[in-house]
């Protein structure tokens, strides 16, 4: 794999998705609402700390961290793609968060000083990474003698339908091939032998891991298929790169699939994996 070009491929993905996370930004607060709060008991900030967001997308995870942090703390809510960071520091100002600080920053080469945060924020983002043994090295070597990491990625496809039926019809149709090791993509992490192992190398210890399930609820089919389009990130982008004809074909033999989900809502499960360490 080529890891610049799939860099610069990710940043103008996320990019574009930035308006669809601008939309749900409600949204997501509420419905991921549990994967956060688990996170931030794991992190369990004290007032003063200085804590950074990798990934961070609209900031939510940053957002909920800054009263725990106070006025003497500092949240830096970070990501690769500036379209995210302007969502957020509008976000930000508008909540009033004078405690946040947000960046452009490449989790896989952070322009941060060692030893300079108290503990790293990260939610479905190592995942997505083209490097993900660079971007652990990187936030353990931000990270202060003691600090804590936790971050959260999808779990196993099994308790994930909301993304593996779009991928199974996707696959069948011939429009993807099969997940391959290594690569990355929402489920890349959901092995926690290989997702620990990774952790360890990097130089982490002390690595725990929580499940954290939730649902996914959408009040119609367009409306799963619009997050599906406009905030799925690698979904979207096979997704709208076919044909109208091909599209709708894809639509159909996805919402037979969610049929037994619910018809007046759609509700999907998930799973999510939190890892904390120091």
């Amino acid at each position: 794999m080529d890891l610049e070009a799939a860099s610069r491929a990710s940043r103008q993905l996320w990019d574009a998705m930035a308006t669809g996370w601008d939309q749900r930004h409600a949204y997501f607060e509420e419905t991921a609402r549990p994967v956060v709060d688990v996170m931030l008991e794991r992190l369990a900030p004290r007032k003063g700390d200085v804590v950074v967001e990798l990934a961070a997308g609209t900031g939510m995870v940053g957002f909920a961290a800054s009263p725990l942090v106070g006025p003497g703390g500092r949240v830096v809510v970070s990501d690769f793609a500036p379209a995210m960071v302007d969502v957020a520091t509008r976000l930000a100002s508008s909540l009033g968060l004078e405690n946040v600080e947000c960046r452009v920053l490449d989790a896989e080469r952070l322009d941060l000083p060692d030893q300079c945060a108290d503990g790293v924020l990260c939610r479905w983002g190592y995942m997505l990474m083209p490097n993900v043994p660079a971007a652990l090295r990187e936030t353990r070597r931000v990270l202060r003698p003691g600090g804590r990491l936790s971050c959260a990625v999808f779990g196993a496809p099994a308790e994930n339908p909301w993304v593996t039926l779009p991928m199974r019809v996707l696959h069948e149709r011939g429009h993807v091939g099969p997940p391959q090791a290594g690569m990355p993509g929402i489920l890349a992490l959901a092995d926690r032998g290989r997702f620990g192992g990774l952790l360890t190398e990097a130089g982490f210890t002390d690595v725990r891991f929580d499940n954290v399930a939730f649902s996914w609820r959408f009040g119609s089919m367009d409306d799963y298929w619009g997050l599906l389009t406009d905030a799925a990130g690698p979904i979207a982008t096979v997704i709208t790169g076919l044909d109208d004809v091909e599209q709708r074909s894809v639509r159909d033999e996805l919402s037979a699939l969610v049929a037994p989900y619910g018809s007046d809502e759609i509700v999907l499960p998930a799973l999510v994996v939190v890892a904390s360490a120091r």
